[in-house]
């Protein structure tokens, strides 16, 4: 058993017959490499090969290697705080309306109770791609100014996949299929609530819409998931041609004018009451290019959001939900510091719940009975 070990001279404990826990100096022995490429390699250092890092990591994995955070903590603290990028995938078209800067807040807040600095880099995720190394990102990998990096919102699966492979990552709002990736994200499913709103108010006909996105697009699918759920749940029909962006066999809209036509042919012709939007800057911009339709929310048709941003001037309430940002980031930077610390933990998929705000987009079926 465990020759290996045995060879190197790695002592039992006595009377008890079985290995004691293993350390850092005998992985070294092991593997023939330094202590400090060890360590490196443990905490998914850039600067160590891809290669290298997957042997130190899988060895420590088998013979049971647990990383003790207490000492690099207390490090951290008393001395230069570690800095972590920061990486937000943000289309300037988006801008607007968009969630990053209370998750960005979260992230802040719990650097200061770590003592991390943060550094933060805003980017177009179209013009992000692998063959061009020279971006802002990248540098910072390679040179090593990050120890782990925060993504928030959709990039492309290649991108995510080799920052992944150089440095620590946790993905915010965003989930990577196939990547061993740590994500922190909404909870989709209580789109639900949503439904059962709409229900009570006499809406049997419910549509869905959502955007066509260069990149990413996994979380619509997921509140689309939730959305067929709670119909399904309410005894409601699900009909292919009340969704606009999701079915396959449907035609596909990349313009939002375009979209709200198709919405707008679909609550006259086909009597759909209420359209379900996978995000709030989908249904504010909706209910504006509804009007020269001469459909009237809430009084032709409702419209609920998902997120919870503030409404744009001028605008009512969107009934909706909202999101945890704040501790959605808070929560990121520290499932992120705990990934440096033990890179080879399991990987985690944090859901944090939302809370239903009431606005005043919906309301009963025109012409119902109350």
């Amino acid at each position: 058993m465990c020759s290996s070990l045995l060879s190197q001279n790695i002592p039992f404990l006595p009377n008890q017959g079985r290995m004691p826990q293993i350390n850092q100096e005998q992985l070294a022995v092991l593997l023939n490499l330094s202590r400090t490429t060890i360590s490196r390699s443990l905490s998914n250092h850039p600067m160590i090969h891809a290669d290298t890092r997957a042997k130190v990591q899988a060895l420590a994995e088998k013979l049971g290697y647990r990383n003790t955070p207490t000492r690099a903590v207390k490090r951290r603290r008393l001395s230069k705080p570690i800095t972590i990028g920061v990486l937000i995938g943000m289309p300037s078209a988006n801008l607007g309306m968009a969630t990053f800067p209370l998750v960005l807040q979260g992230i802040r807040e719990r650097g200061m109770i770590d003592h991390v600095a943060i550094d933060v880099i805003s980017q177009d995720p179209a013009e992000l791609n692998i063959k061009n190394l020279r971006q802002p990102v990248f540098r910072h990998i390679r040179a090593s100014d990050w120890r782990g990096v925060i993504l928030i919102y959709p990039f492309a699966h290649d991108v995510v996949e080799l920052i992944e492979q150089k440095i620590s990552a946790v993905s915010v709002l965003t989930e990577y299929e196939h990547l061993p990736i740590d994500t922190i994200d909404t909870d989709h499913s209580d789109l639900i609530d949503l439904i059962a709103q709409l229900v009570r108010l006499g809406h049997k006909k419910i549509g869905f819409m959502t955007w066509q996105y260069h990149v990413g697009g996994r979380w619509a699918m997921r509140r689309f998931a939730s959305y067929a759920e709670g119909l399904f749940l309410h005894g409601l029909e699900f009909n292919p041609e009340w969704t606009v962006n999701v079915h396959k066999g449907q035609p596909t809209y990349s313009d939002h004018q375009a979209v709200a036509n198709y919405v707008a042919t679909q609550t006259r012709q086909a009597g759909v009451t209420a359209w379900v939007c996978a995000a709030d800057h989908q249904a504010y911009q909706l209910i504006v290019d509804l009007r020269p339709h001469g459909i009237r929310v809430p009084e032709d048709c409702s419209v609920t959001g998902f997120d919870g941003i503030e409404p744009p001037l001028g605008m009512s309430q969107l009934t909706t939900l909202a999101a945890a940002h704040a501790e959605i980031g808070a929560s990121a930077l520290s499932r992120l510091v705990n990934r440096i610390l033990h890179s080879n933990a399991s990987r985690r998929k944090i859901f944090v719940e939302n809370t239903l705000v009431p606005g005043a987009t919906i309301a009963a079926p025109a012409g119902s009975v109350a």
